[in-house]
């Protein structure tokens, strides 16, 4: 259990010590390059205190210029989230306003400092450290450390020792003080995390609903599919044209869901089509075209609509729309047969859905509850209405929708 506990913490350890001879890697390359321009500023016989504030200002400059590009920000993000702090999760994008490059840019000086600083302790410890157990003591030690080494070998070893855990010590120090840090340096503004857990839950919403668009019009039609061709094979042998009517039925099926497919594959390409190109949903304009449909697949429909559908609004008229497609496909797939009485009352300031059973067999058609219902209770909460689905007093079954209409427009 013991060596399970250590195993990870010694990973990140590990992992955090990568990170800073990153920074360190940076902080040689920035050394080199300035190397003359350092040299000529140190030999210029200028006050000690000008000198070392005009090295800081040529070294550091570099750094916080690149810190404060726009891409800085996101690659920062990746290398705190897989090495230096694996709890740090967000992925920011690039810097946008001053104060974010602000705190990019100190972040990246704060990195390439620790790094140089650790890269130092491990060129001048460890060698030092190897040199005062592996050498004898003397002037060959003097020679290779430019210090006076004691000549008592325990007395080495116990200097070594104390080189090799500043090392470690002063590595996990940094490490863990920029995990602490620089989390907080790369997050957002409020503003910018609201806007991300907004851009979450549009994604979402969004899956949300070509979800149920892909369930209530492309099985729509598989359930359509599916009734037709098994009506078609049992009467290819008794009764050719009424087969033949059945397998025209499913291919007109077939071919609305490639439609309908059309459609759901539009939403998904929105953001790189124009809205032409996007295929319209249907609505309850198209409710004669539907009832056609589950008629021809076997069933009996009996319908009634009251007010005008057409000044109903856009959404309230396509949901309503998938509501009923759903009602009609539960009553092909659960009770083929069954005689079914649907009334869409869009004469008052509510939009009402009914679909009930009046034929035998009416149980079997409540026999689903999957996620068809599911969806329309999605659907209908969205729109702030109310539902009922179930056995009624009767003993029948049927599907019960109210939809609020607050504004009614023929615009579409």
């Amino acid at each position: 259990m013991a060596r399970r506990t250590a195993a990870p913490a010694v990973r990140r350890s590990l992992h955090r010590w990568l990170y800073l001879l990153l920074g360190g890697a940076i902080g040689v390359a920035v050394g080199i390059v300035l190397a003359w321009p350092v040299q000529v500023i140190a030999t210029s016989g200028l006050p000690p205190v000008l000198i070392g504030v005009l090295v800081v200002l040529l070294v550091a400059a570099p750094v916080v210029a690149v810190g404060a590009l726009a891409e800085v920000r996101p690659v920062e993000a990746v290398a705190v989230g897989g090495l230096l702090a694996r709890g740090f999760t967000d992925r920011p994008g690039p810097s946008t306003t001053a104060p974010q490059r602000a705190r990019t840019a100190l972040l990246l000086a704060l990195h390439v400092l620790a790094g140089t600083v650790v890269g130092a302790l491990l060129v001048i410890g460890v060698p030092s450290a190897v040199v005062l157990v592996a050498v004898p003591g003397g002037a060959g030690a003097e020679d290779l450390l430019g210090m006076a080494v004691p000549a008592g070998w325990p007395v080495r070893v116990g200097l070594a020792a104390g080189l090799l855990l500043l090392v470690v010590a002063g590595g996990e120090f940094l490490g863990r003080g920029l995990a602490a840090v620089a989390p907080r340096l790369l997050a957002g503004s409020t503003a910018e995390r609201l806007a991300a857990a907004e851009a979450s839950v549009s994604v979402l919403t969004g899956r949300d609903r070509l979800a149920r668009e892909l369930h209530d019009s492309v099985g729509h039609a598989l359930s359509l599919a599916s009734v037709q061709a098994g009506a078609a094979r049992r009467l290819l042998t008794r009764d050719p044209v009424a087969a033949e009517e059945a397998i025209r039925a499913t291919e007109d099926a077939t071919r609305r869901a490639l439609v309908d497919l059309d459609h759901v594959l539009g939403l998904l390409r929105a953001e790189e089509q124009a809205a032409a190109d996007v295929a319209p949903a249907p609505d309850l304009r198209d409710l004669a075209k539907l009832v056609g449909t589950a008629r021809a697949a076997g069933a009996v429909v009996s319908v009634e609509v009251r007010g005008a559908v057409e000044s109903l609004p856009a959404l309230v008229s396509r949901e309503a729309y998938r509501i009923v497609q759903e009602g009609l496909t539960n009553v092909l797939r659960y009770a083929p047969g069954t005689a079914c009485r649907l009334v869409v009352d869009a004469a008052a300031d509510d939009l009402e859905l009914v679909l009930a059973n009046t034929g035998p067999g009416a149980a079997a058609a409540g026999a689903g509850g999957g996620r068809g219902l599911r969806g329309v209770r999605e659907r209908v909460r969205d729109l702030r209405g109310e539902v009922r689905a179930g056995v009624a007093e009767d003993g029948r079954w049927q599907l019960a929708v109210r939809l609020p209409v607050h504004a009614r427009s023929a615009v579409r």
